[in-house]
């Protein structure tokens, strides 16, 4: 696909124009160049990631007026105060095609501006994503707990939103989702699903998931385990019997205990890692990365929650995962090396893309 680096004329659509029409025609614009997000920031033409790379998407430079007016148009009168008070604000969009968009409008050096990510209109059915057949299997589990987990951009919201939809098109289940924001909308299917949007339809992930848990609930997607609360009704949820999905933001498997432990509050360690020892179910680690071919794939480490792993997690050795991984092919269990080594095989990744993976892990494992 030819690029049109430029040929978005800011200054030429702003002026006798609604901010409205021009963020549109540049999301779609956006969207044709097979973008990924679009950077609105004054003082700087747009970008829009594209490949990978940060790419100008404007050939003008933006005045703190234009990027104000082109960011705001994203938002409502509600959404503005909310933005003047806590000075950045969070929303989903719809255009008129349909098309969903997860925009951030915030303060940079005193001036507003945008980071804006185009998303797909549905779920990406599971199959597309290449994964292990054992996280398909994981849709099929009663119980437990499964984290999908990795930096921030590495596609952990679409696998949970693609295995939410491989559960509602085979099973016929209650799905609750608790989620800031909403990104991806399901169809009807065989399941009944309850979205729950942060600060529309709940005030926190923990209210959210205590009115779920009265809601009799056989599936709960929480988009982020990022305070205690959450974390604890979480667990205690998956171990009454309900299947609980979320993210954790770390860099590798061996961090997910730090980093469930650093919510906990004081005393409450040794129940935190008590409690995720006996309902983890799987652990799916990602790194998205460019393909060959202009695409995207993820490569996954799997860690299945076998005898092993409990054992390892409860007794707080947790630098044992690593040998439970290399040892637990025959459970499901995927390294890294492995995941990256098929996709090179199959000639989806460079060597140089795989190599670098392989380097970042070899510094933090």
């Amino acid at each position: 696909m030819q690029r049109h680096s430029g040929t978005w004329k800011a200054n030429q659509l702003w002026v006798g124009g609604s901010g409205d029409a021009e963020v549109r025609t540049l999301l779609h614009l956006a969207r044709d160049e097979g973008a990924t997000d679009v950077h609105i920031l004054a003082g700087s033409p747009v970008f829009a990631r594209i490949d990978g790379e940060l790419l100008p998407l404007s050939a003008e430079i933006l005045t703190a007026s234009l990027a104000k007016h082109l960011a705001c148009a994203l938002i409502g009168e509600r959404q503005q105060v909310v933005l003047e008070e806590l000075l950045d604000v969070d929303v989903m969009c719809v255009d008129t095609d349909g098309q969903r968009y997860r925009v951030n409008v915030g303060y940079a050096n005193g001036t507003i501006g945008a980071v804006i990510r185009l998303l797909p209109r549905t779920p990406i059915p599971l199959e597309e994503l290449h994964l292990p057949p054992i996280v398909e299997e994981m849709t099929h589990r009663g119980k437990g707990l499964v984290l999908v987990t990795g930096s921030t951009s590495q596609g952990k919201t679409t696998t949970m939103a693609s295995m939410i939809d491989s559960i509602n098109r085979h099973s016929r289940k209650h799905i609750v989702t608790i989620e800031d924001p909403i990104e991806y909308l399901h169809p009807r299917g065989q399941s009944l699903i309850r979205q729950r949007e942060l600060g529309r339809d709940t005030k926190s992930f923990a209210a959210g998931l205590r009115a779920a848990l009265r809601q009799d609930p056989d599936v709960i997607l929480i988009g982020e385990m990022r305070d205690y609360d959450t974390i604890d009704i979480a667990l205690r949820a998956a171990a009454s019997g309900v299947l609980v999905i979320s993210t954790l933001h770390i860099v590798a498997v061996e961090r997910m205990m730090d980093r469930l432990l650093a919510y906990a509050l004081p005393g409450r360690e040794n129940l935190i890692r008590t409690m995720t020892s006996e309902v983890l179910q799987c652990v799916i680690h990602q790194e998205l990365l460019p393909t060959v071919d202009g695409g995207k794939r993820v490569a996954c480490e799997i860690l299945t929650g076998t005898r092993a792993v409990r054992n390892t997690l409860k007794s707080g050795t947790d630098s044992g995962l690593r040998t439970a991984l290399l040892s637990g092919r025959d459970t499901g269990m995927v390294t890294m090396e492995t995941s990256l080594d098929s996709l090179l095989a199959e000639g989806v990744i460079t060597e140089t893309v795989r190599d670098d993976v392989m380097k970042n892990y070899a510094a933090i494992t």
